[in-house]
């Protein structure tokens, strides 16, 4: 019996993480979740039964079982005939065209028939793993990566995509030692550095305080003279003074507070406007600045072309 909850709690696992990671519509969601449900109550476990966990766990272990399937699988030597060629690599264009007009299921649907005709071609994995992280299938994708790998060790372009689908999923650590091996491979590519930097940086911010989950880095704006300046500056402003007072009185008397105060998302919305509409006047040259830096801090490859 134990053995079963073992199993049981691994079939939970894995499809939890599925629900997690592929796009479901609502009525699949809601059959995965009975399923896990049933599952839990017949062996009667739950997610806090980590001792039941395997190692390593069943979304890996099917990942390698149908990577070598389709892979390592492939009778040795085996080349696809001419016409078979010409029909995939006609496929895996039709499948970056879906890429272009965003009809990334089509895209999916063709890569994965020139697979069929051709799975010795790393190109074709890894286009298939960009469209399928335009789907949210980022579990998908990162199994396409992998098999893109396995062909071909050196195509720097699987190892940025696996990036992106990782960092997707909240994995930066791992993203980053896939962005590490793309520039390696690619050290002019600046897609690549660039996505590699802001990885990085998403780390420091995970295990530092100062301006976490922010778009930009409060400790360096902080530090600006420009900004504090600026700032100090539009705080004198009578109609900022009159907003940031009724706040303040309405934090110690509540709601109930006299006029001018706070009372609701509105006004607060309103004092934030007339700041910022204030600040861009004052120093139009510094936002543009700080709207740069929010632009480097959002990763690159949305619209990457496919090979």
């Amino acid at each position: 019996m134990s053995e079963l909850k073992r199993l049981a709690y691994s079939i939970i696992d894995f499809l939890r993480e599925q629900t997690r990671s592929q796009a479901w519509n609502s009525d699949e969601r809601e059959s995965l979740e009975v399923a896990m449900q049933c599952l839990e109550n017949v062996f009667k476990i739950s997610s806090r039964d980590i001792h039941l966990a395997v190692s390593p766990p069943l979304t890996e272990i099917f990942s390698a079982a149908v990577t070598k399937d389709l892979i390592w699988n492939t009778p040795s030597g085996f080349t696809p005939s001419a016409q078979d060629a010409i029909r995939a690599e006609q496929l895996k264009n039709e499948g970056n065209n879906y890429i272009k007009e965003e009809n990334y299921r089509a895209a999916v649907d063709s890569y994965s028939q020139a697979i069929e005709l051709d799975p010795n071609s790393a190109v074709y994995f890894c286009n298939r793993a960009a469209a399928q992280s335009k789907l949210n299938n980022y579990t998908a994708a990162i199994e396409d990566c992998k098999r893109a790998i396995a062909i071909d060790p050196d195509y720097s372009k699987a190892y940025g995509r696996m990036g992106l689908a990782l960092t997707s999923l909240n994995k930066h650590s791992e993203a980053i030692t896939y962005y590490q091996k793309a520039v390696e491979l690619d050290p002019e590519n600046g897609t690549f550095i660039s996505n590699l930097r802001v990885a990085e940086q998403k780390i420091g911010e995970a295990s530092s305080p100062t301006g976490a989950g922010l778009g930009v880095d409060l400790a360096s704006l902080l530090n600006n003279p420009s900004f504090v300046s600026m700032a100090a500056s539009l705080m004198q402003n009578p109609q900022l003074q009159q907003l940031m007072s009724g706040m303040m009185s309405n934090a110690i008397s509540g709601p109930a507070a006299g006029v001018g105060g706070l009372t609701d998302m509105g006004s607060l919305i309103q004092a934030g406007q007339q700041f910022a509409q204030q600040m861009q006047e004052e120093n139009p040259e510094l936002i543009e600045q700080l709207r740069n830096q929010i632009r480097t801090r959002s990763f690159s490859g949305s619209n990457e072309d496919q090979s």
